[in-house]
């Protein structure tokens, strides 16, 4: 992870709580698979345009961990998200993405 993100890394769509810069990106990975240890992310498509490239991905696992104050019971997780990221000098300089956290907190037993 440290190879691919550039020092400058900036998360344009950066959720509460999570650190800005090249940090981000790791303390939310070992968060989440925290709650969902055997995660699964799949690449369903890629477009690279130019200095930018988008990628659509979906995430698999079990929710046997926990998140927040919530515990995983095993229930399956399935849901997908897509990041556009600006890519410089073969690093990733900047990131916009999008999840499907309404699907995610359902499963999760979270949302309604």
């Amino acid at each position: 992870l440290k190879q691919a993100i550039a020092e400058s890394f900036t998360d344009r769509t950066l959720p509460p709580g999570r650190p800005q810069g090249p940090e981000g990106p790791a303390f939310a990975s070992q968060g989440f698979r925290a709650a969902v240890p055997d995660l699964k992310v799949t690449v369903e498509k890629m477009i690279v345009a130019g200095d930018y490239v988008t990628v659509h991905m979906s995430f698999n696992g079990h929710f046997t961990g926990s998140f927040g104050q919530t515990q995983g019971k095993g229930q399956p997780i399935a849901f997908i998200a897509t990041d556009l990221l600006k890519v410089e000098d073969g690093r990733i300089t900047d990131n916009w993405h999008i999840e499907d956290n309404l699907t995610l907190l359902q499963e999760m037993g979270i949302g309604s």
